[in-house]
């Protein structure tokens, strides 16, 4: 039974989800396209140097057919398990994390569609019935995932999709795109809600680019708003007033959950006392730490640690905002 991302709660063999997350821009990855192909169809291996953090302009309808692990997707971190189907809209970043033996290779992982928004646009010019999958373009824009009876026929449509060719590919690829379309709320779920396209007020969108920026090269240590503005080439309020117009939270709220954000994965992929791990997230004081948890998550870091996975708060950070997207490219 597929399975919908939840709450990261896995203890993985290496902080790599913390690291792509934290303090690492996703690759843009680009696909060369293909003369005599509308879309672009594999599969491939765990580990893989074509896994990892990343984004690309492209669709991506992704299933993971073995392994348990931790899925990062926008400002999303949950976990997967083998049927998990998913769709990306363009630019969105993710990554699957295994959690698996160190040296040990999981084959065929991955199964993975890849199409342009150009492309699909056009054939709905010309087959208007094809307007029907519109929602489902746009709400990939967050991550739209499937559970239930649905995931699985779409399991089944995308696997013989990819082994497929020609005319039956581009039919299967379609009919794949209708299961999403079709399915019940109770059988989709966005993974990234709070993730939207980035603002289109070009000075807005660098504030909050060289804010955001700023806050992840200094997580763990002092963030200042003076320092921030300076970086943005503003003054204090001016900085201050087009970083919530972009973002849906001010600088100080921004960097509050992205904190709190931190915790949250080192309490589930670290066995850290909470102090240290209070430390580690850019807190010098523990009971100011424990009451800013309590605020974005709903308790206190030691009892969200000991939830089982599927009773924790499934996005508790952010909990209150982040309306704009953060271009996650300029992001080190």
């Amino acid at each position: 039974m597929a399975k919908v991302a939840g709450d990261s709660g896995l203890s993985l063999r290496s902080e790599r989800v913390v690291e792509t997350y934290v303090g690492r821009r996703p690759p843009h990855e680009i696909i060369p396209p293909h003369p005599q192909h509308s879309l672009r169809s594999l599969r491939h291996d765990y580990p893989s140097p074509i896994c990892g953090w990343h984004s690309h302009p492209e669709y991506e309808i992704h299933l993971i057919s073995k392994t348990r692990g931790s899925v990062i997707v926008g400002d999303h971190i949950g976990t997967f398990e083998p049927g998990q189907i998913s769709i990306m809209g363009p630019n969105l970043p993710h990554d699957w994390v295994s959690d698996i033996e160190p040296g040990t290779v999981s084959e065929d992982r991955d199964w993975v569609i890849q199409f342009t928004d150009e492309w699909v646009r056009g054939c709905m010019l010309l087959i208007p019935e094809l307007t029907e999958v519109t929602a489902v373009l746009d709400l990939s824009l967050q991550g739209l995932s499937l559970t239930g009876p649905r995931a699985e026929v779409a399991a089944s449509i995308m696997q013989e999709c990819v082994q497929a060719s020609g005319v039956r590919q581009v039919g299967l690829l379609f009919e794949l795109l209708w299961v999403f379309a079709e399915a019940p709320s109770s059988e989709r779920v966005l993974l990234a809600p709070q993730w939207v396209d980035p603002s289109s007020d070009a000075q807005a969108k660098q504030t909050v680019e060289a804010g955001v920026d700023y806050i992840f090269e200094n997580l763990t240590g002092t963030i200042r708003l003076s320092t921030a503005a300076s970086l943005a080439h503003m003054s204090e309020p001016s900085f201050s007033r087009y970083f919530k117009r972009a973002s849906g939270v001010t600088f100080s709220d921004m960097v509050k959950k992205l904190r709190i954000a931190h915790a949250c994965r080192l309490l589930t992929s670290t066995s850290d006392p909470v102090a240290a791990v209070a430390a580690a997230s850019g807190y010098t004081n523990l009971a100011n730490f424990n009451r800013q948890f309590r605020y974005e998550v709903g308790m206190t870091p030691r009892e969200y640690r000991a939830l089982d996975t599927q009773e924790r708060p499934r996005t508790p950070v952010p909990s209150r905002g982040l309306k704009a997207s953060i271009d996650l490219h300029r992001i080190s």
